[in-house]
């Protein structure tokens, strides 16, 4: 939503499967037939990336006591009754109102002059982002909040950007949590939409990644990161008051504060999900970038929770090794960055994943292999062998745990800055993210799980 260089991995599209698949076939150097189906024919391109026979050499894990994430999953694809249970408990982690300093979310419906009083008129001097909805400007209001102001464009596609104006208002209007990205009101006027929500000073992900935020982020800070979007993604399907499918999770969707912390935005695309008394998934047209999008979605138009599933796995990918999903300008073995990196993991090569902006080490390189794996499983071709979010998360925080106690047992040869970044002041919620040693027991090896969930059956 608020993007100062928007970086998406492909064209957005909102109802053109032929221009997503075209994306994915031009980025992999196919040029489909004429008459051919572009559908069938861009599903069968990125689902080869996970067809790679997987032989990994045996090394010695840096930490024993870590139990790789188990390859099943408990809980239906759209929560079922466990989380709609704990959509009616205590929420802990995920309650609203995390931060009691930050104002309460608002519906308010403004004026078109006082948003363009805000804006000085929507001064070209305030733009700090445009994209495929519209132009996006900072602004203060009367009371002093200062904001981002985001403005359709009017004109072409006019029905397309009223479904997502209206998608955004509603769907920001119903949540509350720290790491997405707070609702102020709307301005709905003389055929003006405009969407107001808090100003996140920092940029986005993608920008960062692209070192145009100053110095690029440090491990710690990346896996910090990723955590906070779990944190959002995990609160949308599970502890908002209606289950809630992004459908536009990507690095340029996601904003940094000042201290680095992430929050989710741009909720155009979102959709309501399926409580578990309805079906497990909704049948609807297919919206998202190309790179993120989930490859079964696009083929069946059955979309579910695994769908955000799917596009966080690429995101971790893009977090580790710094690329966008589809880089058409590299080698042709490289230009589908999720092909290249599970082609080097599954030959046991992760490290040459790394983004060369980080500098390896034992901690980074046994968070890298745990984070891969991850990745892999949220990234499976079926829904049914991706992991829940809350489990992402889950895996994520003991990822980190150990990942801090090998980084502050290594020899002071690593930077302080580095070192001081691995523990941002975050609590570890033990009560929210144990795991007991019957499940534990349960847990694949790296190399089994990715066969059982990546290898073709022969």
């Amino acid at each position: 939503m608020l993007k100062q260089n928007p970086s998406s991995g492909g064209r957005r599209s909102s109802d053109g499967n032929c221009e997503v698949a075209q994306t994915y076939c031009s980025s992999y150097g196919w040029a489909p037939r004429t008459g051919r189906n572009l559908v069938a024919v861009s599903v069968k391109v990125f689902c080869a990336c996970f067809g790679l026979k997987i032989e990994r050499s045996t090394k010695e894990e840096p930490a024993k006591n870590f139990k790789s994430p188990s390859s099943t999953f408990s809980g239906s694809s759209h929560g079922g009754s466990q989380g709609s249970r704990m959509r009616s408990s205590s929420r802990g982690l995920y309650a609203t109102g995390s931060n009691p300093s930050q104002k309460q979310p608002g519906n308010k419906k403004f004026t078109l002059q006082e948003i363009s009083k805000a804006t000085e008129n929507f001064c070209s001097s305030l733009k700090i982002g445009e994209g495929g909805f519209g132009t996006v400007y900072k602004g203060n209001l009367d009371d002093g909040t200062v904001v981002a102001v985001k403005r359709a464009k009017m004109g072409v596609r006019d029905n397309c950007r009223n479904m997502e104006f209206q998608t955004e208002i509603k769907t920001l209007a119903r949540v509350e949590h720290f790491n997405l990205v707070r609702f102020i009101g709307y301005v709905e006027q003389d055929g003006e939409k405009v969407v107001v929500v808090e100003y996140v000073p920092n940029g986005t992900l993608r920008e960062h990644l692209d070192c145009l935020q100053g110095k690029p982020l440090d491990f710690a800070a990346r896996l910090d990161i990723a955590i906070d979007i779990a944190h959002a993604v995990t609160y949308l399907h599970m502890y908002a008051d209606h289950p809630i499918i992004h459908r536009d999770i990507k690095s340029s969707n996601v904003l940094l504060t000042e201290t680095l912390r992430a929050k989710v935005t741009d909720f155009g695309f979102a959709r309501f999900g399926m409580n578990e008394s309805e079906a497990s998934y909704i049948t609807t047209q297919v919206k998202g970038t190309a790179g993120y999008l989930d490859p079964e979605y696009l083929k069946t138009y059955q979309l579910t929770e695994k769908s955000d599933v799917f596009s966080f796995g690429v995101l971790l990918v893009e977090l580790i090794s710094g690329r966008r999903p589809i880089e058409p300008k590299r080698d042709r073995k490289e230009t589908i960055t999720a092909k290249w990196v599970i082609k080097n993991f599954s030959e046991g090569n992760a490290k040459e994943t790394l983004d060369p902006n980080l500098p390896a080490s034992p901690s980074t390189n046994f968070a890298l292999e745990k984070i891969l794996e991850l990745a892999l499983q949220c990234m499976a071709p079926t829904r049914q062998n991706r992991p829940s979010m809350r489990r992402c998360a889950e895996i994520l925080w003991r990822i980190r745990k150990y990942y801090r106690e090998l980084f502050n047992s290594e020899p002071p040869s690593v930077p302080s800055q580095w070192r001081n970044a691995s523990s941002n002041g975050r609590m570890e919620p033990h009560h929210l993210y144990s795991k007991s040693k019957n499940e534990a027991s349960k847990s694949y090896s790296v190399q089994r799980s990715a066969k059982q969930v990546y290898c073709k059956q022969n």
